[in-house]
Formats: structure tokens, C-alpha cells, sequence
């Protein structure tokens, strides 16, 4: 009996995983696509970049999970290639060349790995007023991305918000809610899972979904460093990589934050250190493998909230399928079936449970009037710069890069206020 309740939950943790898998894998195959059709790659030199990228969002994963003296946050997250380096990636490619561009990964990732202590040191300014509020911009500044997606991902094609695509999207949604309202125990950790299946099979009757790219796919692949070029080095290119990854170790500030208060693990300045650093060595894995810098998933919050499981094990998992997939392209072909509209209605309730999540940090915030002032404030400025980026259009590019961010902006704006209007103001009355 003991020997099949450890199987079972081998089975449990297994399923789990692959539940995290699928809730990351637009996100961890999106930026390839994106940066790839930018160089003008073509279909071999894509389905490499793609698969060594699933490989090394594994690798990066583990780095993560397991505990050294130098590394690893130990919390249950996933880490892939983060959207804010899709712009300054695409600019050094095509203005200096890809080794340019896999320099400037190199040595993002080192100096992220350097800096991590003193970034760790700034844990005071991240009071549960600013966590709070970083965490509900994280949420909220994405569901236009899901929205994105459940109308098909590319808003310029001509079947954009189709009814197909809001059916799937919506109806993966819906199918998500219900599982979570009807469902029990072991049913309702995976409803993410079940609602995405369940609408990629549905698109598959509906003739939606080719398993042409299956077929073309190979059946092995081994990563190979330096495969596209031998990296080179130039400061501006460097400049502008390390300004997205201060806005990504900002976001996953706010995770690690949001993942410690799910769990109930206190996070020390060493923990956000060593977390830092794995981020930093996860990037220098890619610039080596050329492929991308790696930082923390936002969306996994969502997933860890709903399914309700808190430790590490079933993240695991995830990892090692992600490497699996890496190495064997004719599965991952597979995955990549999804459609976007499927994905995008998973997202909807995974990035609107990281928006609640940080509702619920702020609930145990005393409501006096500074407070609602730095909630109200933050949130907005990082939502407005959020939907209307072209405000900023005449800033200088460099500037643009920065204050485009919404999370960058809005945790901003929340540590500036915060100091002034409670810490100063505070220390004033005293």
C-alpha cells in the first residue's frame, strides 16, 4: 500500500507539473518566435532556437529550485525568457549582429549575478504597501496580454477576435471557473490543465490545429553552445539589456514576495540573493547556448494560488519536462499545437489570481489616506503607461525603454511615496 500511494503521487506531482508547463509555454516559445522572425531565421535554425530555449527554461528552473550556498530562491517558480527583453534583443540584432546580441547576454547575466547582494539590500524598500500594490500591477498590466491572446495574439490578422477565437478563449475561461466551483480535491488543483486540453481537443475537432509541424519535427537534438554565433561585446548593447533586466529583477522581486506570502516562507536578503543569482547564471547559460536571459514567471503565482499545492516537488517535474521537450522536438512540436486563444483564456484567470493576490497582500494594510494615496497612485501610473505608451513617444529611446514599463514605473512610484508620506512624514511627527 505504501509503494502505490508513492506512485500515485509521482503521478500527482507529475500531472501538476505539466499543468505549470503549459501554463508557461506561450511565454517560453513566444519570445524565440518573436526574436526569430526579427533576424529572419528560417524554419531549421527557428525549431533549434525554440527547442534549446524549452531546454534552457528547464535548466534555468532548477537553478531556481535547488537551495546552494549561492543559489536558488527554493520557491515553487518557473523561469523563462521575459517579454521585456524582446525589444532591446531585436535592436541589437539588427543594428550590430546576433553575436553582439548574445554578448550583451553574457554580461547582463554576470553583472545581474554581481549585483545581486546589493539589490537584496534594497528588501526595505519593499514594505507590504509597495509588495502589495507591485504584485496587482504585475496582474492587472497583463490581462491586456491575455485579452491578446484569446482574440488570436496578432491583432493585425484579419481573423483577430474571431468568434472561433473568443469561443476557445472564453470557454477555457469558463470551463476553469466551473471545475473550480464544482470540483474536489485533486480535480480542482489541475482545472488550468483540464480547461486547456479539454478546448485544444475541441479546436483540434474543429479543424483549427495542424499536426503538420509535428510530422516535420526531429526526433532528437543535443544543445550545443555557440550554435548561431561566437559572442561579441559592445557597451551600447550591454546598456540597454542591463536596463530590462533591472525591470525584470524588479518583477520578480514582487514574485518571490507573492510566492513567500502563498507558501508561508519568510524571505531573508540572502534568499533574494541567491535568487538574483540564479537569474544571472541562467543568463549567462543562454548567452553561452544563445538563446535568451531567464527570470522569474509571473503567471505561476496563479497556478500555485489555484491548485493550491505549495511546496517545490510538482516544479520539478515541470523542469525536467522542459529539458525532455528540449532534446526531443516531435513532442514539443506537440505543445506547440495549443492555440493562442486556448492559452489566452488560461491566462485571463492565472494573471487576474496574481492581480487578487496582491489585493489580498494590501487587505492587511492599515487604509489610512497616505496609504490610499500610494495604492491608488502606483497602480495607475503603472497601468496608465501600460495601455497608453505612445504618451511617452517623444522621450529619448533609453528613456522610453524604462518608463514604458508599467511594473517599473508603478514599484517606482510606490517606493518614492512610500518613503516620503509614511517614513519620512513618520519620522517628522516623531
Amino acid at each position: 500500500m505504501e509503494v502505490r500511494s508513492k506512485n500515485v503521487s509521482v503521478i500527482k506531482n507529475a500531472i501538476l507539473g505539466f499543468q505549470h508547463l503549459l501554463a508557461m509555454y506561450s511565454g517560453d516559445i513566444l519570445i524565440p518566435l518573436l526574436v526569430g522572425a526579427s533576424l529572419g531565421f528560417n524554419s531549421k535554425q527557428m525549431t533549434y532556437l525554440i527547442s534549446v530555449d524549452i531546454f534552457m527554461c528547464g535548466v534555468a528552473t532548477l537553478l531556481q529550485l535547488k537551495r546552494t550556498p549561492l543559489t536558488g530562491i527554493g520557491l515553487p517558480v518557473v523561469l523563462g525568457s521575459a517579454v521585456e527583453y524582446v525589444t532591446p534583443l531585436q535592436n541589437i540584432g539588427k543594428n550590430h549582429g546576433i553575436a553582439y546580441m548574445y554578448g550583451a547576454i553574457i554580461i547582463t547575466g554576470i553583472c545581474i549575478f554581481l549585483i545581486a547582494g546589493i539589490f537584496s539590500k534594497l528588501k526595505r524598500f519593499f514594505p507590504t504597501i509597495v509588495t502589495g500594490s507591485l504584485i496587482t500591477l504585475i496582474g492587472f498590466t497583463l490581462i491586456p496580454v491575455a485579452f491578446q491572446n484569446i482574440g488570436g495574439g496578432n491583432i493585425e490578422a484579419k481573423n483577430f477576435g474571431s468568434p472561433t477565437n473568443l469561443l476557445l478563449g472564453f470557454s477555457t475561461t469558463l470551463i476553469i471557473i466551473l471545475i473550480n466551483i464544482f470540483g474536489r480535491g485533486f480535480l480542482k488543483q489541475v482545472s488550468i490543465l483540464i480547461g486547456i486540453v479539454v478546448m485544444s481537443l475541441v479546436a483540434l475537432a474543429m479543424g483549427k490545429i495542424g499536426l503538420s509541424t509535428v510530422g516535420s519535427a526531429h526526433w532528437f537534438q543535443i544543445p550545443q553552445p555557440f550554435y548561431f554565433s561566437t559572442p561579441k561585446f559592445e557597451w551600447s548593447s550591454v546598456l540597454i539589456m542591463l536596463l530590462a533586466a533591472l525591470t525584470c529583477m524588479i518583477e520578480s522581486t514582487g514574485v518571490f514576495f507573492a510566492l513567500s506570502e502563498i507558501t508561508h516562507q519568510e524571505l531573508s536578503e540572502y534568499d533574494l540573493k541567491k535568487g538574483y543569482r540564479s537569474e544571472g547564471l541562467a543568463a549567462i547559460f543562454g548567452g553561452i547556448f544563445n538563446t535568451f536571459p531567464y527570470s522569474t514567471f509571473s503567471q505561476n503565482v496563479g497556478v500555485v494560488e489555484l491548485s493550491g499545492i505549495k511546496n517545490v516537488i510538482p516544479v520539478f517535474y515541470s523542469a525536467i519536462m522542459l529539458m525532455i521537450l528540449g532534446l526531443i522536438p516531435k513532442f514539443g512540436a506537440i505543445a506547440t499545437l495549443i492555440p493562442t486563444s486556448v492559452l489566452g483564456g488560461a491566462m485571463l484567470v492565472m494573471f487576474g489570481i496574481v492581480g487578487a493576490e496582491g489585493i489580498k497582500m494590501l487587505s492587511n494594510v492599515k487604509m489610512t489616506s497616505n496609504n490610499l494615496l500610494i495604492i491608488g497612485i502606483s497602480i495607475g501610473m503603472g497601468i496608465g503607461v501600460t495601455v497608453q505608451p505612445t504618451l511617452l513617444q517623444f522621450l529619448p529611446t533609453t528613456v522610453q525603454t524604462i518608463l514604458n514599463n508599467g511594473l517599473v514605473v508603478g514599484s517606482f512610484t510606490a517606493i518614492i511615496l512610500n518613503l516620503f508620506l509614511n517614513e519620512i512624514m513618520s519620522k517628522k511627527a516623531a
